[in-house]
């Protein structure tokens, strides 16, 4: 009888070993939409003091541009291959800017503008960037004239660049000035999905809920804003995450009425103009009555789910980079075996 258990035992330790062993592993899933890019020729040979670089700018009668960059990324190879090669824009730069790289993740040594010496990765974590590209223009006390949090259309770009070469900075908001050049027809309806908030909106009552909340801004006859509704949010992967959102979506021009997030009755257009909304579509986020992140500049599905997850998993709480965060979902996404195609 011991030696039948002892037989069956094994007959069972070596059928559970077979089964594991025969188990295929679960392969790595592909990543794609990676793009390398050079830095263009006309940037300026900077030895990466900042104040030394307005200074010299100043001089010339130009303004320092500063573009935070990392390898790979696709957007940042959108600005070069469409923005940077444009001669209309490359005239305009070379007139009017001194520009400068900073690799968000390099070791270079970068003098602020305090004096303090840090490599580029931690210069670029002191000045919260979180997307590629980011732009900063810095006029001539040192003060950013212009954040871009992202990539910008060539036309747009060239707008935020005679913004600040005009010095408009002090007389008005970008977004103002922006409206000058907009040729939005207001009465244009948007796009709207099933799982958004119908109105009438009460932003201080769905901030309060459980749900985190997000604020999506968008214009009529805006190609951007029907590319998100005929792509990203076709996508399935997106609409689940983003159907745990309370999602309100506002014409970032019309008088219509909503309560605002403290309570008090205004208007999308208001709402828009005190959050300074500039690029269309445009998403403001918040989790438990707090503002996480923006989408301020175009994104493809990948990141529109990845901004999304960032708040709704709470991550944003542990981990401060959102570039960090990225890296990491893309990694466990793959290991599932699925393909991550951060340019589709």
């Amino acid at each position: 009888m011991r030696n039948l258990l002892l037989l069956s035992c094994l007959i069972s330790l070596f059928a559970a070993a077979s089964a594991f062993a025969a188990a295929p592993a679960t392969q790595k899933g592909d990543f794609k939409g990676v793009a390398l890019v050079e830095i263009p020729a006309w940037f300026k040979p900077s030895f990466l003091n900042i104040q030394d670089d307005i200074d010299e700018a100043t001089e010339s009668g130009k303004r320092v541009m500063v573009y935070f960059h990392q390898n790979g990324c696709p957007y940042c190879a959108k600005l070069v291959n469409d923005n940077f090669k444009d001669k209309r824009t490359v005239d305009y730069m070379a007139k009017h800017f001194d520009a400068v790289d900073i690799n968000m993740w390099g070791d270079r040594e970068v003098v602020g503008l305090k004096g303090k010496a840090l490599n580029e990765k931690s210069y670029s974590a002191s000045l919260k960037v979180w997307f590629t590209p980011t732009i900063l223009f810095f006029d001539e006390k040192g003060k950013v004239a212009l954040r871009i949090n992202g990539y910008y259309p060539k036309d747009k770009f060239l707008i935020a660049l005679q913004y600040v070469a005009e010095k408009k900075e002090t007389q008005l908001s970008f977004s103002e000035y922006y409206k000058q050049f907009s040729t939005v027809k207001k009465k244009s309806k948007l796009a709207a999905e099933s799982f958004f908030v119908k109105p009438a909106y009460d932003l201080q009552k769905l901030n309060k809920q459980n749900k985190p909340l997000a604020i999506l801004f968008e214009e009529g006859d805006c190609k951007a804003c029907d590319n998100l509704h005929k792509v990203t949010l076709k996508d399935k992967d997106t609409v689940d995450i983003l159907k745990q959102f309370n999602i309100v979506q506002l014409d970032r021009w019309s008088d219509a009425p909503i309560i605002d997030l403290n309570g008090k009755p205004t208007t999308a257009k208001k709402l828009a103009n005190k959050l300074e909304i500039t690029f269309a579509p445009y998403a403001v986020l918040y989790d438990k009555g707090l503002e996480v992140i923006r989408i301020e500049g175009f994104l493809k599905s990948f990141h529109v789910q990845s901004v999304f997850d960032y708040v709704l998993s709470g991550d944003y709480k542990k981990e401060t980079s959102f570039q960090r965060y990225i890296e990491h979902r893309a990694t466990a996404i793959r290991n599932t075996g699925k393909t991550v195609d951060i340019w589709k």
